[in-house]
C-alpha cells in the first residue's frame, strides 16, 4: 500500500505534533490550514477536522510536511489527513451552547479558572475575543502576595517533556492591589457586557470576607466565589484551613450573602475526606451554588522546581486529577441539597468537559490546559461538545447537566453474576504481547501467547473479565463481547 495513503492511528500522529505558534506547515500550504487540522484532531475533534484542509491537495500537504520543524521528524500529515472518514454530523445543525448559572445567562458553559491564566485586563478580554464564555478572575485578597521562583514543575513522560499529565503550583492569589483588580473587572464588565464575570476573593476575617464580596458587587461583576480551598497560603485561617472547617464556611458564607445581592459561590477543597461536609455548610449559610475542586495537596522532588534548596507541599492539578474532581463533584450532585455546581479539575477536551456537566455542573473551569495550550483550546471546546449534542440530537446544553447521575450505584449494588469478556481483533493486533505479560503477571493467567503466529489465545475459563489485557493494548485490537451469565 502507498505509505501516503496508509491508514495510521491519527490521535497518536497528532499526539506528537509540537502544536506550534504561527506554524510553518500552515505558512507552507497554499490552501488550507493543517496546523489547525491536526489540533482538531488532538483534542478529539477528528472528523471536523476536514474542513481545514478540504481543498488541500497532496502537493500542498506535502509542503506542510516538508515545512514541520519537529525535531524527530515532521508529522506524518497526509498520512493523518487520508486516515480520516468523512464528517457524518451536518455542522449547520449545531446547537447554541447557552445556558443559565444562579440566574446567570452564559454564552456557553466553559470558563477561565481562578488562576494564572486570568490576572489583568489584556489576558482575560484576549480570551473573551477569542470565545470563552466567562472568567472567575484570579482571587483577589487584601494579604500582601510576594510569590515565589520558580512555582511551577509537572509531571510528564521522558518521551514528551512538554505535554505534562500533572502540574504543580506553589502559586498563591492576586499580587496586583485590591483597588487595581477591581477596577480590572469593572472595565471587563462594562466592555464585555454579555460574558459573566466572577470576582474570586478570600478573606481572613467576616469583614475582610463582606468588604472584598461589597466591592466585587459595585464593581459591576456578576457573581462572587469564595475560596475556601487555595491549599498553598502563609497565614493560618485561609485557603484550605476554612475550607476544612464547616463551621467557618458557613459562618463566612452567611456573612457574604448579607453583604450583596449577587450570587454566591462557595469554592471547596479536595484536601479533606468528606466534601459534603463543608459543601453542605455553606448551602445552609446561602451559597448559590459550590465550585470544585480546588488543586490537590502534592510533593514533586525535582531539583529544578527547588526555591533555594527548598521545597514545599503545594497544589496539584491537571489531566491527572480529573478522575478524584469527578468523584467529588458527583458526591456534592448527589446531596439532599441538588445544588448548582461548577466544575474544575483536570479539563482538556470537550469530552472532559461533557463528564462533569453529565455529573451535574452547568459550567467547566479550565486552567491548566490553557497553560499548557493556550486560549485557543476554547475552539474546540466548543466544536466538540455542539457536534456532540447535533449526533445525539440534544438541542439545549441543559438536558445533558446531570443526565448520568442514575447510572452510578455502591459497590455493594453492582450486578455480580454476569461477565463481559475480551475480544481479540487479529486485524488490529501486531503480535507485541503485551496482553499476555500483564494477564500473566497482573492478571489471572488467562491469555496464552503463540510465539510462532505472535498472536495472543484467550482461556476462557480462566478469564475473569477484568479487562487489564484491553486496557494494556497499544493498538486497540482488544475490545469487549456481549455481556452473558457467568
Amino acid at each position: 500500500m502507498d505509505t501516503n495513503t496508509r491508514k495510521i492511528n491519527i490521535y497518536e500522529e497528532a499526539g506528537l505534533c509540537l502544536l506550534c505558534n504561527d506554524a510553518p506547515c500552515t505558512k507552507a500550504c497554499r490552501t488550507g490550514d493543517p496546523a489547525r487540522a491536526i489540533r482538531a484532531v488532538r483534542f478529539y475533534n477528528h472528523k471536523p477536522a476536514l474542513r481545514w484542509v478540504k481543498d488541500c491537495s497532496d502537493e500542498d500537504l506535502e509542503r506542510a510536511e516538508q515545512a514541520c520543524i519537529h525535531y524527530n521528524g515532521p508529522i506524518r500529515i497526509r498520512q493523518l489527513i487520508r486516515s480520516i472518514s468523512a464528517d457524518d454530523v451536518d455542522e449547520s445543525h449545531y446547537p447554541d451552547l447557552g445556558i443559565t448559572f444562579c440566574g446567570i445567562k452564559c454564552e456557553n458553559p466553559f470558563f477561565l479558572a481562578s488562576s494564572a491564566v486570568c490576572t489583568n485586563y489584556e489576558m482575560v478580554a484576549h480570551a473573551f475575543d477569542l470565545g470563552w464564555g466567562g472568567v472567575f478572575y484570579k482571587t483577589i485578597c487584601i494579604e500582601d502576595i510576594h510569590e515565589v521562583s520558580p512555582r511551577f514543575d509537572a509531571m510528564h513522560s521522558a518521551a514528551n517533556h512538554g505535554d505534562f499529565y500533572g502540574f504543580r503550583n506553589m502559586e498563591q492569589l492576586s499580587e496586583n492591589a485590591v483597588d487595581v483588580d477591581f477596577d480590572i473587572l469593572h472595565r471587563l464588565k462594562t466592555d464585555y457586557p454579555t460574558k459573566v464575570v466572577v470576582a474570586s476573593i478570600m478573606g481572613k476575617t467576616e469583614d475582610e470576607w463582606m468588604a472584598l464580596a461589597k466591592m466585587a458587587e459595585d464593581a459591576g461583576c456578576d457573581a462572587v466565589e469564595l475560596n475556601f480551598s487555595c491549599p498553598q497560603m502563609k497565614s493560618k485561617g485561609m485557603g484550605s484551613d476554612v475550607g476544612q472547617s464547616p463551621e467557618l464556611v458557613k459562618a463566612y458564607t452567611a456573612s457574604v450573602k448579607r453583604a450583596v445581592a449577587i450570587p454566591v459561590i462557595a469554592k471547596m477543597t479536595p484536601n479533606i475526606t468528606h466534601i459534603t461536609e463543608p459543601a453542605e455548610a455553606s448551602l445552609q449559610g446561602g451559597a448559590d451554588a459550590l465550585s470544585a475542586i480546588n488543586t490537590i495537596k502534592s510533593v514533586t522532588m525535582s531539583r529544578e522546581a527547588e526555591v533555594t534548596g527548598q521545597r514545599t507541599i503545594s497544589g496539584y492539578s491537571g489531566r491527572a486529577v480529573r478522575p478524584i474532581a469527578l468523584r467529588y463533584v458527583l458526591e456534592m450532585a448527589e446531596m439532599p441539597w441538588r445544588p448548582q455546581l461548577s466544575g474544575i479539575g483536570g479539563i482538556e477536551t470537550w469530552r472532559d468537559a461533557l463528564e462533569f456537566l453529565q455529573l451535574g455542573c452547568s459550567n467547566v473551569q479550565v486552567c491548566t490546559a490553557v497553560m499548557q495550550y493556550g486560549y485557543r483550546i476554547i475552539d474546540d471546546l466548543v466544536l466538540g461538545l455542539q457536534r456532540y449534542m447535533a449526533k445525539c440530537g440534544i438541542t439545549e446544553l441543559q438536558q445533558l447537566v446531570g443526565e448520568q447521575l442514575t447510572s452510578f450505584e455502591s459497590p455493594s449494588g453492582l450486578d455480580r453474576d454476569t461477565i463481559v469478556y475480551p475480544k481479540f481483533s487479529q486485524d488490529l493486533c501486531v503480535g507485541c504481547g503485551r496482553c499476555e505479560i500483564s494477564c500473566s503477571d497482573g492478571g489471572h493467567q488467562a491469555i496464552v501467547f503463540n510465539s510462532e503466529t505472535r498472536r495472543p489465545r484467550l482461556v476462557g475459563t480462566k478469564c475473569v473479565g477484568c479487562h487489564l489485557c484491553r486496557l494494556v493494548c497499544p493498538t486497540g485490537a482488544i475490545g469487549v463481547t456481549k455481556r452473558i451469565a457467568k
